[in-house]
């Protein structure tokens, strides 16, 4: 199980502001959160999972077929900063069709108890990403490679939270790997690496995508070929 204790939303919150030097506020104002959501790295509805506040409804919308795959991803760290730039532009200016999305709902097995290991995940599904598919981006945006079923049992705390999973959430996540770690209270390791340009931009393009239908992904993935002159 895991071993370190899950504080309260308050206590949470606060280690975030104060490992990026920001005074903490409980309750939270929408001011506080989007600061503290541009000085981490961090989405605002993820904070409102930190806080325990519930993210609105259409944050759950998704094409449970589309997701993050990882084609997508592939091309899009291989591509200059400029074409990711364009590559996310196009991204954004997508509208899935109505009806074309259907609420989350979590299998049995993505239940997981209070715990930052849980918590972790409820901010990737938030990206539209399973396990499955949090296993396929944490391994090419990081190079932890794990499976499924391991980073479920770590959203369990089945399996503990360690420094190489924090170094695999953090690059997914797109954020530094200390923000994280002072978030958990688990260590980072000493050559944690900070994520790269192009993995940040890939973790951006994941939260871009994540109300896109199959369809629109699949026509993502064949302009990022083109931007990548393939």
């Amino acid at each position: 199980m895991e071993t370190s204790t899950y504080p309260d939303p308050d206590v949470r919150l606060a280690r975030l502001a104060g490992a990026v030097g920001l005074p903490a506020e409980w309750p939270p104002t929408e001011e506080f959160l989007d600061g503290l959501a541009r000085r981490t790295g961090l989405r605002a509805h993820d904070l409102l999972l930190v806080a325990d506040i519930p993210p609105p409804e259409t944050a759950w919308l998704f094409d449970e077929t589309a997701g993050a795959s990882s084609t997508l991803l592939s091309r899009s760290l291989a591509l200059p900063a400029s074409g990711r730039r364009l590559l996310r532009a196009r991204a954004r200016s997508l509208t899935a069709p109505p009806d074309a999305l259907t609420p989350w709902q979590p299998r049995p097995y993505e239940l997981y108890p209070p715990g930052f290991g849980a918590l972790l995940l409820r901010m990737l599904a938030l990206r539209n990403l399973n396990g499955s598919g949090t296993a396929r981006a944490m391994c090419l945006m990081s190079g932890v490679c794990k499976a499924a079923s391991t980073i479920g049992a770590v959203g369990r705390g089945d399996k503990p939270l360690d420094a190489e999973m924090l170094d695999g959430f953090a690059a997914t996540l797109g954020v530094p790997v200390a923000v994280l770690a002072a978030l958990t209270g688990v260590q980072a390791s000493a050559d944690s690496p900070e994520p790269a340009s192009e993995v940040v931009d890939t973790a951006a393009l994941i939260w871009e995508i994540r109300h896109v239908t199959r369809d629109q992904k699949e026509e993502l993935c064949a302009y990022a070929e083109e931007l990548g002159g393939n």
